[in-house]
């Protein structure tokens, strides 16, 4: 008999609340994609903990929905509750609404926590389901009836970036997002994702593990603006200077009154408010749509924040250096995949600046790294071996800029058929690394440059090739990307963006090369205006295992530049013994 777990504790308290189905998805009231431990609730239910995911539960029975990241972790995690396992992306793969048609009966009622949809998805939902005769109600939070010992909303202090640090004031900014408002005819603006409230006021916290953001809400009028933000958290000081810029501190929680009392519709992201908050502007004075106007400051660095994400790259790539050698040099010690996280986190640690990781480093060796976004636990800890591949991706925040890494490393003799799986991902890298591309280039327009040699030898991986890197914000962040799906948004200079084409073998290895690159003007030719990319990150990366037939003279010559670049900017920074390290993995590839 199956012990009892939380699904079935759920579907107890749906059974009490004539409930048919819930859904959960893996987010909290801003749209996040990492989370608060209080707002983990696809995590309690489902055992999951990748994140991205969306959990149905019915009397009867659960799925989960995940994408191609996931498809080998998902199943190690959920199906000891029975839950189904649903691929994302493929073509037999049910949408939720499909799914739940078959579950339920007609005039079924299905409840979400409308804190935890966009208000378009929600909408989008409600609709769907009504094709089936079946209800979606937004009746609050099913799970926290059954959640004993939930962890409390986060209450972190936040702390002000200097000027120098990012280039412009909370006033400049305030006034462009009010340039953009005047043009939409818009009085009042509802801002609900974390990292653009934190770039709009200069501000940054701890509120949420690997992103330096804080739970809060904004409201920007013409004259004035609204942080609703839990008031412990916000010092005097800092509540002075948003005050000299008409910036009013309220309650976190009183958003919803505040909405309430606005006698002029509040405009928002539809695709990133919550439906709740929405629902409560819809019944007042009207709600209407407005895409962020921050979303695309933000990915648009100055020079301020360029200058600082360049420092911080040396930074790290002083850090990733101490760890190569370290791992060169303690190979046949019993290295375990957690040894590696610890011991990267240290060097990081070493470095001016550091505030912590940009996400939970993922140090997959041998089979572990077929899966996408692995992480080691006690569990599925293996122990380096000096053979196969290692695949290490990590980043790292720091005051002044945000870095996101992979290296593929080979510890020892590995196969033929693993070779030539990593010379078809470095060639993608390198190709989309060289592309000029003229103005209005769009990411889906770049992608097959990453994919091109994988695909003739009939391979691909699942994975978008680049997404957006705040300057010490979230390590993914839009709107721009660089992937299969079409994005209308076009690449513009001072985007940062990754470049990380992979390839992965279940049950053998996983491959993934990852630079961050920036989007620079270039030249214009026949009224052309074209860009490049400038590659950031500054590590080298081992060419050993290369089939060298493959390489081109075009390849050959982008390594050796760019490796001529990792030693000219690091080895300043570095000891003797370190320096010589780099010259030798530096050294001319022919």
């Amino acid at each position: 008999m199956m012990k009892d777990n939380n699904i079935n504790k759920l579907q107890q308290a749906m059974l009490l609340q004539s409930i048919d189905a819930v859904i959960i998805p893996g987010t909290d009231p801003h749209g996040s994609e990492y989370l608060a431990n209080h707002w983990q609730e696809m995590n309690f239910v489902s055992n999951f903990t990748g994140e991205a995911g969306t959990i149905v539960v019915t009397q009867e029975s659960s799925a989960l929905w995940t994408d191609s990241r996931f498809f080998l972790q998902a199943p190690q995690e959920i199906e000891s509750q029975g839950t189904i396992l649903m691929k994302e992306g493929l073509n037999d793969t049910p949408t939720i609404t499909q799914w739940l048609s078959t579950q339920l009966k007609e005039n079924a009622t299905v409840s979400v926590n409308g804190l935890l949809f966009s208000a378009n998805k929600f909408l989008s939902l409600k609709k769907e389901l009504e094709h089936y005769n079946i209800q979606l109600i937004n009746r609050g939070d099913c799970v926290d009836s059954i959640w004993n010992n939930r962890p409390e909303l986060p209450n972190t202090p936040v702390f002000l970036l200097p000027r120098t640090s990012v280039g412009e004031t909370t006033n400049q900014k305030l006034n462009k997002i009010r340039q953009k408002m005047q043009q939409e005819e818009i009085k009042a603006w509802l801002a609900t994702a974390l990292d653009d409230i934190a770039y709009m006021f200069n501000l940054r916290g701890a509120d949420i593990d690997f992103n330096p953001v804080f739970m809060s809400y904004a409201i920007i009028e013409q004259n004035s603006a609204k942080l609703f933000i839990d008031r412990e958290k916000i010092s005097p000081i800092i509540e002075a200077k948003l005050n000299k810029y008409n910036v009013e501190v309220r309650p976190y929680n009183e958003v919803f009154s505040y909405i309430e009392s606005l006698n002029t519709p509040l405009a928002m992201d539809m695709n990133k408010a919550n439906y709740y908050i929405y629902n409560v502007a819809a019944t007042n004075a009207g709600a209407q749509h407005l895409t962020s106007p921050v979303s695309l400051m933000k990915a648009i660095k100055n020079n301020v924040e360029l200058a600082g994400i360049r420092k911080a790259m040396i930074r790290d790539g002083v850090a990733m250096v101490h760890f190569l050698k370290w791992l060169e040099d303690n190979i046949n010690t019993q290295i375990t995949e957690l040894d590696v996280v610890d011991k990267l986190h240290y060097f990081r640690t070493q470095q001016d600046c550091f505030v912590g990781e940009s996400f939970p480093t993922i140090a997959a060796y041998a089979q572990n790294a077929a899966i996408v976004h692995y992480t080691p636990t006690q569990e599925s800890n293996a122990t380096l071996q000096p053979k196969g591949y290692l695949l290490l991706d990590s980043g790292a925040q720091y005051l002044d800029g945000t870095t996101d890494i992979t290296r593929t490393i080979p510890l020892g003799i590995v196969s033929t058929d693993q070779r030539m799986n990593y010379t078809l991902v470095f060639k993608g890298m390198v190709a989309l690394s060289n592309i000029k591309f003229p103005k209005h280039t769009r990411g889906a327009q770049l992608d097959v440059l990453a994919r091109q040699f994988l695909w003739q030898n009939y391979k691909n991986y699942g994975h978008g090739t680049g997404h957006g890197v705040g300057h010490f914000l979230n390590v993914h962040e839009g709107p721009h990307s660089i992937r299969m799906q079409e994005n209308p948004v076009e690449l513009q200079p001072g985007m940062i963006i990754s470049n990380e084409p992979g390839y992965y073998k279940a049950n053998s290895h996983g491959i993934r090369i990852e630079n961050l690159i920036a989007v620079a003007s270039g030249r214009e030719v026949d009224f052309n205006k074209f860009y490049h990319f400038d590659t950031l990150t500054l590590c080298p990366i081992d060419l050993k295992t290369l089939v060298r037939q493959h390489i081109t003279a075009n390849e050959v010559a982008w390594i050796n530049s760019y490796h001529q670049m990792v030693f000219k900017k690091l080895a300043p920074m570095l000891d003797e013994t370190h320096q010589k390290w780099l010259y030798k993995k530096c050294s001319k590839y022919v």
